[in-house]
């Protein structure tokens, strides 16, 4: 697999996300109450291009040692951590009539509007 984009490094902005990692409760409490943001050091998504499949994927990838990292898919959780990037699966508050009109070419829209009179 090689990759095909930047690090685009985590961050926790509550407390349950850095007791998951392993922080006691009360570091974790003054530490979001100092900062609106911690950074998750050796954790990141990117994206990787697989030869055998053909297509890219990303990836939570996390430091296990100095040379040593665990991959696994990006859950859509995760894209909310991240600062710099997109959903690659979109928005799931965004409507399906919503994402459809954001990916016309051209701005002449009202033809998908039925009006009744």
């Amino acid at each position: 697999m090689d990759s095909v984009s930047q690090k685009y490094q985590l961050f926790a902005d509550n407390v349950q996300q850095l007791r998951q990692r392993g922080m006691g409760r009360q570091n974790a409490h003054i530490l979001v109450s100092a900062n609106t943001t911690v950074s998750l050091k050796g954790e990141w998504l990117e994206a990787f291009w697989c030869d055998r499949c053909q297509k890219t994927e990303w990836y939570y990838v996390k430091k296990t040692g100095e040379r040593a990292y665990h991959l696994s898919l990006a859950p859509s959780r995760l894209w909310q951590q991240v600062a710099g990037t997109i959903d690659p699966r979109g928005n799931p508050s965004v409507g399906e009539f919503t994402r459809k009109q954001s990916r016309r070419l051209n701005y002449n829209s009202s033809k998908s509007f039925r009006f009744y009179g």
